[in-house]
């Protein structure tokens, strides 16, 4: 390998390319680290009676739902607003309800909980109801405490069982559209059709949160027999206005969602309750698109049992809708009419007895009385006609079965009859002729029509009312054409004029609906709720009481205002309906202004609002220059330095400079804008002669005071005497003085920044002289520093080499000392050898006289003794001087 070095070099590349894929690979697969969810906690307390899953446990929630009749899941979210908002209302629901239904919530937000595994909802919170096995019924109404406990009693009870005949008329007297079932449960414990009966009513809950369907059972025979019901298991939907209907079990299959659907298709709505949620919605845009609405706020209890002001309300609206009052099927309701009405007078009664009794007025539902146009102008007669819409010859359908003419009906039959009104005209005739013809729209239905000529003083009596219709001077037909007003009247196109039992007090409000060409749709709104949407429609914010009406037609971009001084009973609301439904209505349209805006007089733009529009601008003696805005308008607000420099140049007694915004204040139609920004002068004594700043001049303040000063003098098509041109002649003088001396103003405020101007160019000479030689000392400067920084690093490398060898040298000194203490030890311990081996030395020498001595006296007779005994006295010694010595080597070492 030695002898190959590059076979070395290629296996390290190698290796090192390695390494750095494997690195590469490692950090993509990395993960990033995110810290887990906190557990849950419980979103309801422990003594609540709903249970909280806070978990998510829906296997536990369905397990729940097994054991229980009535269940209401309550999913929410612990971090939303609303459903923190609406847990306090579902707790006091369910301390009221909590014996007859269980209540379970369902925290659907936590990622490892089932409920959000398997529940994919788009908002929070959502309320299901579960009556056994049927569900869910989804709850989309208000979050309040009220209206859902009425919602989870529907659902417990979806039926109302009906007794008796006062139970029935009160069922049926109600607004909201009922349908009744009956089923008789002698002959067996559970009738055919009754579960299906049943089911339909959770349908219609499932499809109309609302509830505006009743659902009810009667199982008496004579009770079902007053709606012509005779046979077990027939379903009948009653309505007010129109026909009510039987269930066609011979054409749709007699199952839950058919008679859901009939019913809902079918129904009645003569008052409709309105429940915006608050959110983006176009509920209220598209319920406004319909028509002219009048939009009813009262505070509702939906658990209150009794509503008078909800039963007036619904008094006028049967009665607005009510244009045709023979009806074959409608029970006598005892609590709809009014049974203390005033009597006719006696001449509008024997009118009325009279054409009763020359006239025959058909029994069918589909009739209408029209009053064709009259020959000539002196003409005491009118052709009046009977037309009715006959169903498909040769068939006579049943009573009960015959769904009522609607409007589009009624209106075919009305433009087959025009094409041919000249066949009916009689000059002089006592006798009624009719006659036949066939639709132009369907060939299998046919019109009956019966004429005869009526005087003209016999139809007096309904002009001799005040009525709300009087004839205008151009006559129009019910269908918006106009007529000529000589040889023609108004059609009317309602026969219940001609009806011998028909009440004066409430003719002008009966049937109105079908009389005139704006129609009403009528909706009530919960003030409790939304009273917001009233103060944005004109309602006093400062109320106690929260009642309000406001009529709003969205095509014609107005709407109008109960007095809110008058009380909201039904013939207030009559009155209201009717100055409404006129062709020339007396109401005046309602203009909303901005409350917050606060006038200070020190302002030089002044703010001109809904209210004080005509007294800043018309009762004004100035000359005004209005300009209109918006909050959200750029181009706008990039004017106002522009009018505040225009108001300051403007003598202040002559002229106002002032501006609106159009987007919270309502002005009249001629004063309104559709471009903004948009400005208005209106001229002093000729405000009606406003003139608008040309779009194509660029706005500025030359422009500006070039259009004013053109504009503000009189016009010179006017005469103008010699006191007129003094007076122009004086007020242009004071212009011209006033000019000049804000010009003077003007050239001295210029000089005055001429000077200034050079002193500022003088102190920027200066200051650019002392930037050079700033920017010079600064240039030597950094030459200083990188030499000094180039010394200071020399001596910082030699500082630290100077420290190394001082370093060096102190651990040779350390060594040194630590060599020189070890000697001093050592020459110690010889020391103490050396005086120690002196006194042996020294305490043998004395050892060994005696023994001499003694030696020479028994030579001969102890030699053999005193050998050995030497021998041990040396071997003792050198013993002992062993131990010394290995002492001293031992406190040497240590």
């Amino acid at each position: 390998m030695a002898r190959r070095p590059e076979l070395l070099c290629g296996a390290a590349i190698v290796l090192g390319c390695a390494f750095l894929v494997a690195l590469k690979v490692t950090c993509s697969r990395a993960k990033d680290v995110t810290m887990p969810a906190k557990l849950p906690v419980n979103f309801f307390s422990t003594r609540s009676p709903v249970i909280d899953l806070f978990r998510g446990q829906l296997d536990y929630a369905d397990q729940l739902r097994q054991d229980s009749e009535i269940v209401l899941y309550f999913f929410y979210a612990p971090w939303c607003g609303q459903s923190i908002a609406a847990r306090e209302e579902i707790e006091r629901v369910a301390s009221r309800l909590s014996d007859q239904v269980l209540f379970v919530a369902v925290n659907c937000w936590w990622n490892q909980g089932k409920c959000r595994k398997q529940k994919h909802f788009f908002y929070f919170p959502v309320i299901h109801l579960y009556h056994r096995s049927f569900g869910p019924i989804e709850y989309k109404g208000p979050m309040s405490a009220v209206y859902i406990e009425k919602f989870v009693r529907r659902v417990m009870t979806p039926l109302l069982y009906i007794s008796s005949r006062s139970k029935l008329l009160d069922f049926l007297s109600n607004y909201e559209p009922g349908v009744v079932g009956f089923f008789e449960f002698n002959a067996s414990p559970q009738p055919p059709g009754y579960l299906t009966f049943f089911t339909s009513a959770l349908h219609s809950l499932k499809k109309d949160y609302l509830g505006t369907i009743r659902f009810g059972v009667v199982t008496d025979r004579r009770v079902a027999e007053e709606i012509s019901l005779v046979h077990s298991g027939s379903v009948y939907l009653h309505r007010h206005a129109n026909t009510s209907l039987i269930y066609p079990k011979d054409i749709m299959n007699f199952t839950a969602e058919n008679i859901c659907k009939w019913a809902l298709e079918n129904r009645e709505m003569l008052i409709r309750w309105l429940r915006p949620h608050g959110g983006k919605s176009l509920l209220l845009n598209n319920e406004l698109k319909k028509g002219p609405a009048l939009l009813i706020f009262i505070p509702y209890n939906p658990l209150e049992e009794i509503h008078p002001l909800l039963d007036e309300i619904t008094k006028v609206a049967l009665e607005y809708h009510k244009c045709n009052k023979s009806q074959a099927a409608e029970p006598d309701l005892q609590h709809v009419g009014d049974s203390d009405s005033p009597a006719f007078d006696s001449s509008v009664t024997d009118a009325h007895l009279k054409f009763s009794e020359t006239f025959p007025i058909a029994k069918s539902p589909c009739c209408n009385t029209v009053v064709l146009p009259q020959w000539h102008s002196i003409s005491r007669t009118h052709n009046v006609c009977e037309l009715c819409v006959n169903q498909t010859l040769g068939v006579k359908p049943n009573k009960v079965h015959v769904p009522h003419c609607n409007f589009l009906e009624i209106e075919a039959a009305l433009d087959s009859f025009y094409l041919q009104e000249h066949t009916f005209f009689q000059v002089i005739s006592n006798t009624i002729e009719c006659s036949n013809f066939l639709s132009f729209y369907s060939p299998f239905s046919y019109y009956t029509a019966c004429c005869r000529t009526v005087n003209r003083h016999f139809l007096s009596f309904i002009s001799s009312e005040k009525t709300i219709f009087q004839t205008p001077k151009v006559a129009f037909s019910s269908h918006g054409k106009k007529g000529n007003t000589q040889f023609s009247i108004p059609h009317i196109e309602d026969r219940n004029c001609f009806i011998p039992d028909l009440d004066i007090s409430s003719m002008n409000i009966t049937g109105l609906s079908c009389r005139t060409n704006k129609t009403l749709n009528l909706y009530l709104l919960d003030s409790n709720l939304f009273w917001i949407y009233a103060e944005r429609l004109g309602a006093s914010r400062s109320t106690h009481l929260k009642e309000f009406a406001a009529i709003v037609d969205l095509k014609e971009e107005v709407h109008y205002v109960l007095d809110q001084t008058q009380s909201l009973v039904g013939p207030t609301l009559e009155n209201f309906i009717k100055n409404f439904s006129v062709l020339y209505s007396p109401l005046k349209r309602h203009l909303v202004g901005d409350p917050s805006v606060h006038f200070h007089e020190e302002h030089v733009v002044t703010e001109v609002t809904t209210d004080t529009f005509h007294q800043t601008v018309f009762l004004s003696a100035k000359n005004v220059l209005l300009l209109y805005y918006a909050q959200w308008c750029g181009f706008c607000a990039s004017l106002n330095h522009i009018f505040i420099q225009l108001a300051r140049l403007l003598p202040p007694d002559n002229f106002t400079v002032a501006r609106i915004d159009v987007t919270r204040n309502d002005l009249p139609w001629e004063f309104m804008t559709d471009r903004l920004p948009t400005i208005l002068f209106f001229p002093h004594q000729r405000k009606e002669q406003s003139v608008k700043f040309p779009e194509d001049f660029s706005v500025n303040l030359p422009n500006l005071l070039k259009f004013i000063l053109h504009h503000s003098s009189l016009s010179s098509s006017e005469p103008c005497t010699k006191e007129c041109l003094h007076k122009e002649s004086v007020l242009q003088q004071g212009h011209i003085s006033h000019l000049e001396r804000e010009i003077q103003k003007l050239r001295s405020e210029i000089s005055a920044l001429h000077q200034a101007h050079d002193q500022l160019e003088a102190q920027l000479s200066e200051a650019r002289r002392e930037e050079q030689r700033l920017q010079q000392q600064k240039r030597t400067l950094e030459k200083q520093h990188k030499t000094l920084q180039l010394h200071s690093d020399q001596l910082q490398a030699t500082y630290d080499q100077k420290n190394q060898e001082l370093l060096e040298m102190a651990e040779k000194l350390q060594e040194l000392a630590d060599a020189s203490e070890n000697l001093l030890r050592e020459n110690a311990l010889l020391r103490i050898l050396v005086a120690s081996r002196g006194g042996k030395l020294q305490s043998k020498d004395e050892i060994k006289e005696p023994l001499q001595s003694e030696q020479t006296l028994s030579e001969d007779n102890d030699i053999s003794l005193s050998t050995p005994t030497a021998g041990l006295e040396e071997k003792r010694i050198d013993n002992i001087d062993t131990m010394d010595t290995k002492h001293s080597s031992g406190n040497r070492t240590e």
